[in-house]
C-alpha cells in the first residue's frame, strides 16, 4: 500500500503544478459586465437629474437602483481581475472563490443602497401626502431611455446567457439557475428588475398625474425597493452557497464516477468528493476499489488517464487527486 500511496501522492503533486488550468476565464463575461456598467452610470446621471426636476419618488427610487447596480459592476469587475492572479503558496489553488466573494458584497450593496432607500423614502412620501410633481415629459423621456438602454444590456446577457445553455445542452431555465458564473448572472438578473423597475416608477408618475393623488409615485418607489430585495436576497444566497463550499451538480458528479469506473483496473469508487473552486473550476478526490491483479506500476498510468478522461468528460474539472487503494 505505501507504493500505491506514493505514486498517488507523486500524481497529485503533478495535477496541482498546473496553475494555468486552474480557473478558466471567459472574456464575453467581462465584456457583459463592463457594458452594463456603462448602462447604469449613464442612466443613473440622467435619472438624478429628471428626480429632482420632477420631484418623483419612483424616478429617485430607481436612481438609487442605478446607482446600485453601477456599484455592483463595479465589485464584479474587481472579482474577475483578482480571480485570475496566479496560485500563489498560501492559495494553491488559486483565487476563483474571489468571483463568489465580490458577487455576495454586491448583493448586499443592492439591498442596502437601492433597496432601503427606495423603501423609505418611499414609505417617507406615502406619510407626508404632500408632494408635487412637475416635468412629466422629462421624467417620461428619461423612463423610456433607460428602458431602451437596459433593453440592450439584457439582451446582450441574455443571448450569452442562451448560448452557453445550448453549449452545455442544458435547458436555458435549468442553467440560469445552476450556472456558477455570478457575472452573467447577476448582470442578467439586475437588469430584468430594472426594466421592472423602470415599468412601475412610469405608472406611478403616470397615476399620479391622472388621478392628481400622490399615494401611486410613492408606493411604485416602495415597491422597487421590495423588487431589490427579492434579487439581492436571491444573488446573495446562491453566492453564499458557492463561496462556503459547494459540490458539483448532481450529473456532474454522477459523470465523474460512470467515468472513473470505465477503466478496466477500477473495480468501484468507493468515495467521490467534489468542491467548486471557481465560476469554471471543480477539485475532484476519488477513493477507488483497484482490482487485485493491477500491478503497482500501472496505478499511475491509469491514474493519469483517469485525470485527462475526467477533464474530457466535465470540462470544468481542473484538480484530480485519486486515492488508490487494493480491493478487499
Amino acid at each position: 500500500m505505501s507504493g500505491e500511496a506514493a505514486l498517488s501522492h507523486r500524481h497529485a503533486k503533478q495535477v496541482s503544478g498546473r496553475s494555468l488550468e486552474r480557473t478558466r476565464q471567459t472574456g464575453a463575461s467581462r465584456k457583459t459586465v463592463l457594458i452594463a456598467l456603462t448602462t447604469n452610470a449613464t442612466i443613473a446621471i440622467c435619472k438624478g437629474i429628471a428626480g429632482a426636476l420632477t420631484g418623483s419618488a419612483g424616478m429617485l427610487a430607481e436612481t438609487a437602483h442605478s446607482l446600485a447596480d453601477t456599484g455592483n459592476q463595479i465589485f464584479l469587475l474587481i472579482s474577475i481581475s483578482l480571480s485570475r492572479r496566479e496560485p500563489r503558496e498560501d492559495r494553491p489553488f488559486g483565487h476563483g472563490q474571489e468571483r463568489f466573494l465580490w458577487t455576495f458584497v454586491a448583493a448586499v450593496g443592492m439591498f442596502l443602497a437601492g433597496a432601503v432607500f427606495a423603501i423609505g423614502f418611499g414609505i417617507y412620501e406615502l406619510l407626508k401626502g404632500d408632494g408635487e410633481q412637475s416635468e412629466f415629459g422629462i421624467a417620461y423621456a428619461v423612463l423610456a431611455i433607460s428602458f431602451a438602454a437596459e433593453g440592450t444590456s439584457w439582451l446582450r446577457a441574455f443571448r450569452q446567457t442562451r448560448r452557453e445553455a445550448r453549449e452545455a445542452d442544458r435547458p436555458f431555465g435549468a442553467y440560469v439557475r445552476e450556472s456558477r458564473d455570478p457575472n452573467v448572472k447577476m448582470v442578467l438578473f439586475e437588469d430584468s428588475a430594472a426594466l421592472i423597475g423602470v415599468v412601475l416608477a412610469a405608472l406611478g408618475i403616470a397615476l399620479n398625474q391622472i388621478t392628481g393623488a400622490h399615494v401611486f409615485d410613492p408606493a411604485a418607489s416602495v415597491l422597487i425597493g421590495l423588487l431589490l430585495v427579492c434579487v439581492a436576497w436571491w444573488m446573495g444566497r446562491d453566492a453564499k452557497h458557492l463561496l462556503v463550499g459547494s459540490a458539483a451538480h448532481p450529473r456532474e458528479r454522477d459523470a465523474i464516477e460512470r467515468t472513473i469506473e470505465e477503466f478496466d483496473e477500477i473495480r468501484s469508487v468507493e468515495e467521490l468528493l467534489t468542491l467548486v473552486l471557481g465560476p469554471n473550476a471543480l477539485l475532484v478526490a476519488a477513493r477507488v476499489d483497484l482490482r487485485d491483479d493491477v500491478p503497482a506500476g500501472r496505478v499511475e498510468q491509469v491514474s493519469s488517464a483517469i485525470d485527462r478522461r475526467l477533464r474530457e468528460t466535465v470540462p470544468d474539472v481542473t484538480e484530480v487527486f485519486l486515492d488508490p487503494t487494493r480491493g478487499r
